[in-house]
């Protein structure tokens, strides 16, 4: 595979220096995957990079059989409360993405904050990650976002096991090189 890839078109948005709105490159399979160096896995170094705030949102989208909805809008679920075991989880798997995700540097977070917005037939789960760090925390956000839909899942499938976990994304990122804003 890596002799296949070891070179293709790589196209990036038009700099000052472009005449083209996007410029076609030439570059090694290794240089499109900063987690590469000579066709191995390895952890990015960041010694160089200033330490900044570094914060991120990422989201999900819960899809919900009505007898679940139902639970989770009474709060009847015979395991307990989904809601606040679901932000633990989510906070608790955003602290361990480092475990989770084998070249993710170990970032100390500052602050995670876990919200959900409840609309028929839909949970809507948001993290956002905070910290002081030479590295951004999309990953936490990711991790934490995920960890606490999967909370959501396993406390609600004894009721339904048809929920659906969709378009989990990185929705706000800020503090580094550059920043990222979706919807």
């Amino acid at each position: 595979l890596c002799v296949l890839l070891n070179s293709c078109w790589c196209f990036r948005k038009k700099t000052a220096a472009d005449s083209a709105w996007k410029h076609a490159t030439r570059v090694s399979f290794a240089q499109m995957f900063t987690h590469l160096k000579h066709a191995l896995p390895s952890l990015v170094g960041v010694g160089a990079k200033k330490v900044t705030e570094r914060r991120a949102i990422a989201r999900c989208v819960v899809k919900l059989p009505p007898k679940v909805w139902h639970a989770l809008r009474e709060e009847t679920n015979p395991k307990g409360p989904v809601l606040a075991t679901a932000t633990v989880a989510g906070v608790s798997g955003a602290k361990k993405t480092s475990e989770l995700v084998p070249l993710c540097h170990q970032i100390p977070l500052e602050d995670c904050l876990i919200r959900f917005d409840l609309q028929d037939p839909v949970l809507s789960v948001e993290c956002e990650a905070v910290a002081h760090a030479k590295t951004g925390v999309e990953m936490e956000a990711l991790s934490g976002c995920s960890s606490a839909a999967l909370c959501v899942y396993d406390m609600c499938k004894g009721i339904d096991n048809d929920i659906l976990i969709t378009d989990l994304r990185l929705v706000k990122k800020t503090g580094g090189k550059s920043d990222i804003v979706r919807d």
